[in-house]
């Protein structure tokens, strides 16, 4: 039986665009039942232990219009998709008409068979949880109403970018689109209303049923219906939701897991209130940004908050790294995130250095072609994390001294090490920067003095070997070019003079 390890891999597949592929070399649409079994080889292979697949609840015909409608929106579309289809556009998968999978991709039943095979490979199932909306198709609407934020006519006068006018057999109402506080309305969604208890329990009933069909939920947009947040958005007081939800789920699976998307800063307050992980959103700017020093003083935070981080540097909703970030850059940027604490979390085309973001309202994605130099890189990185050293050990972040007087440059310098319970030991250190960077870093090994070390490098062909007066004392020194970074494996050696 695979253990749970204290800092896991997640893969995100974008459901959809994945069948559609499949369905091209089928024949005929394509359902969770055809993902074929050496695909979920190869993810239980590249060590990941949990896979999220995005979107495979319901969408509807409603939302479906309004995502092919939006002039807005399509344009998107259109510049991920030259040849862009009707088709193509199936609606938001965070427009969700109802918390079933949807009958194209195989139904609840065929979850079922899918999550059996994951089971078999050591493999935990992540399905997506929209607290915040619903879409326009969704049963409640008609029959409960109250569960939705209303509107009134001169709101839709004011706000008609957040309020629509909703047709339903029983009567017509002016509802408010889902949102949040910085933005416009999402037209294809309409708001919950946490102010009203009965929306809080039906929703809790929700995520129960769902919590019996995987393994864990990435929560989407989870700071949303925080009271403070609600209240802020709707001038309605709104009583907590996560800590009752997820203390309900817990109670009757105690391993179940939650993920949130957050941002706002407000990752601690959702850690408190029963998350597992939070999306580190901070990180990633950060590294956009490319100041090194912002990012060491973002890993300064204790282990207790950022075991419980999620580390990306892209996701469904960001741009696609390979076309943000050059090569050299890309490479340092993942041996930071991915070497810190907490959970590492990969995107569907990251590994192939895909370009284009795909929305969440297409199932279909474009031709492009692959980067064998990122392939490359990922094919060294990922068998690194698979050891029990990088997924089990303890990190600890190094401080970098100047390499000799009015030399700056060591600000440009992130390290630290990780070490085990069988001795076993890495450093890791990366120039964050984009020029040539000098620094000297002390290893907090004493046990070792009197002795040698050989550093082997992972990631390329650099072999050194080092006294202990060198890395307890003055530190070792660092001369990397700009976004270059060592990932060295630190072996006792005999003693030399």
């Amino acid at each position: 039986m695979k253990t749970t390890p204290r800092y896991p891999s997640l893969y995100q597949i974008n459901t959809r665009v994945w069948l559609t592929e499949l369905y091209s070399e089928l024949g005929r649409r394509a359902t969770l039942d055809d993902i074929p079994d050496i695909e979920l080889d190869r993810l239980a292979e590249m060590g990941f232990d949990w896979i999220w697949f995005l979107s495979v609840w319901c969408t509807g015909e409603l939302g479906r219009k309004v995502s092919r409608e939006n002039p807005e929106w399509r344009s998107d579309f259109e510049r991920t998709l030259p040849d862009l289809h009707e088709e193509d556009i199936a609606g938001s998968g965070f427009a969700i008409a109802d918390y079933r999978v949807h009958p194209d991709l195989g139904g609840d039943s065929a979850l079922k068979r899918l999550r059996t095979k994951l089971k078999k490979r050591g493999l935990k199932l992540m399905l997506d949880f929209v607290p915040n909306h619903m879409g326009p198709d969704h049963p409640w609407i008609e029959d409960h109403p109250e569960y939705f934020v209303p509107g009134s006519e001169n709101d839709l006068l004011i706000a008609p970018q957040n309020y629509t006018r909703v047709k339903r057999m029983q009567g017509d109402l002016i509802l408010a689109y889902g949102r949040d506080p910085y933005f416009s309305g999402w037209p294809d969604t309409l708001q919950l209303d946490y102010s009203n208890p009965a929306t809080t329990d039906a929703m809790t009933k929700e995520l129960l049923r769902i919590s019996g069909q995987c393994d864990g939920v990435r929560c989407d947009m989870a700071m949303l219906i925080l009271p403070e947040v609600f209240e802020k958005t709707w001038g309605r007081k709104a009583q907590p939701f996560w800590p009752l939800a997820i203390n309900a789920v817990h109670q009757k699976y105690p391993d179940f897991c939650f993920m949130a998307e957050v941002y706002w800063d407000m990752e601690w307050e959702l850690q408190q209130q029963g998350f597992d992980y939070t999306y580190d959103k901070r990180l990633y700017d950060r590294l956009h940004e490319g100041y090194a020093r912002a990012v060491r003083e973002h890993l300064y935070a204790g282990l207790d908050y950022q075991d419980k981080l999620a580390r990306f540097l892209e996701n469904h909703d960001e741009s696609r790294v390979a076309s943000a970030f050059e090569q050299n850059k890309h490479e340092a940027a993942a041996t930071i995130t991915y070497l810190t604490p907490g959970l590492r979390f990969f995107h569907q085309g990251q590994f192939e250095g895909r370009r284009k973001r795909i929305s969440p309202h297409l199932v279909r994605a474009p031709e492009e072609q692959v980067s064998t130099d990122l392939q490359r890189f990922y094919n060294k990185l990922l068998p690194i994390l698979k050891e029990s050293l990088f997924r089990d050990g303890r990190w600890e972040l190094l401080e970098c001294l100047p390499a000799w007087d009015g030399n700056e440059t060591w600000n440009s310098y992130i390290a630290f090490n990780w070490e085990d319970k069988d001795g076993r030991r890495a450093l890791v250190c990366v120039n964050y920067s984009a020029y040539d960077s000098q620094c000297y870093v002390r290893l907090p090994f004493p046990d070792l003095t009197g002795q040698s070390i050989r550093l082997k490098d992972r990631m390329s062909s650099a072999r050194y070997v080092r006294h202990s007066r060198e890395f307890l004392g003055k530190g070792i020194f660092l001369d990397l070019l700009a976004w270059s970074y060592h990932i060295f494996e630190i072996e006792n050696v005999e003693f030399y003079h």
